[in-house]
């Protein structure tokens, strides 16, 4: 169990175990965007670019994890996040 978390978990880069960090802009971006939406149910135009805001933070950062996260479940996620996002786009 100790090696299935290390290798998932363990940064190899540092040996450090990194699950979650602070937000960094791109995921800022996506939680200011969608908080927006939720609180304020924009319509029209301003809906609009509430919600492209909040995919272009989205798909920001879920690439920025998959090219240079921190631990392998960083980048799976950012994976899965990533995927599910287009899936969701072209459904």
């Amino acid at each position: 169990m100790r090696a299935a978390v290390d290798w998932l978990f363990r940064s190899p880069r540092t040996g450090r175990l990194t699950i979650a960090q602070w937000p960094n802009l791109p995921l800022g971006l996506f939680l200011a965007a969608s908080a927006v939406r939720r609180l304020t149910h924009p319509d029209g135009a301003a809906g609009t670019a509430v919600s492209v805001v909040a995919g272009i933070g989205l798909v920001w950062w879920a690439s920025d994890e998959v090219l240079r996260g921190d631990s392998r479940f960083r980048r799976l996620l950012g994976a899965v996040v990533l995927a599910t996002f287009v899936v969701g786009r072209l459904a």
